[in-house]
């Protein structure tokens, strides 16, 4: 298995997601010397992986951006045949504890969105997943009126998350911007602030952008 070295370059970066553009997934997978998986049960962020791999991103699960050094995140995004998400995308670990006192201006949500790389990949469940290609790449930071919908989700979420609502938090609370459990099972607890004040033990939670949203990001940048 090889790694590609990391970009130094903005250009450098885009230009590797361009060559990607029409490869397969399989394609791709030889190149870096690894195996597809069969479906993505059992290896769902596998793409995400795979496509980190290839551009050489450092992140990891370190809450920074992938491309630090070029304040780039890299966000895979599966697409159907009219190129609209199939699903959620997510953040990053929302904070469940000593939120008082936060502001969307030092928030990681802001950190991660403020210069998105998007990698659209075919999602057709019908298709192979060793056939499925990869789309053109869109670099994307949000305008004025899209930050204002993201800030305005964030801070009345962590304002719930500050008076112990988190478990009244659902998917369908913010316009953008949705609180969901992010865990591999159930099982997983983390400390969480409670209606009285005291602390409890809840699911982790993420953030994730709802669809229309990033639906609406690849609907501007292609034309469709």
């Amino acid at each position: 298995m090889t790694t590609a070295r990391s970009p130094q370059t903005l250009e450098e970066l885009l230009c590797r997601a361009y060559q990607m553009a029409g490869l397969s997934i399989g394609q791709l997978a030889a190149g870096l010397g690894l195996p597809v998986p069969n479906n993505l049960k059992r290896d769902k962020g596998w793409i995400g992986q795979l496509i980190e791999q290839e551009l050489g991103a450092q992140a990891g699960s370190r809450p920074e951006q992938d491309f630090l050094h070029l304040g780039v995140e890299l966000k895979t995004i599966p697409i159907d045949a009219q190129g609209k998400p199939l699903e959620t995308t997510y953040v990053c670990v929302a904070p469940l504890m000593n939120v008082s006192g936060m502001r969307w201006e030092h928030s990681l949500v802001k950190h991660k969105l403020e210069r998105v790389l998007w990698i659209p990949v075919e999602g057709d469940r019908n298709i192979p997943l060793a056939a499925r290609r990869v789309g053109t790449p869109v670099l994307w930071s949000p305008n004025q009126d899209e930050e204002q919908l993201l800030r305005q989700d964030w801070e009345e979420i962590l304002e719930l998350i500050a008076l112990g609502q988190v478990s009244t938090l659902t998917a369908r609370h913010g316009e953008v911007l949705q609180l969901r459990p992010k865990a591999a099972n159930a099982a997983a607890k983390t400390e969480c602030i409670m209606e009285d004040g005291t602390v409890g033990l809840t699911n982790p939670r993420g953030f994730y952008l709802k669809i229309p949203f990033t639906s609406a990001i690849l609907r501007q940048a292609f034309g469709y």
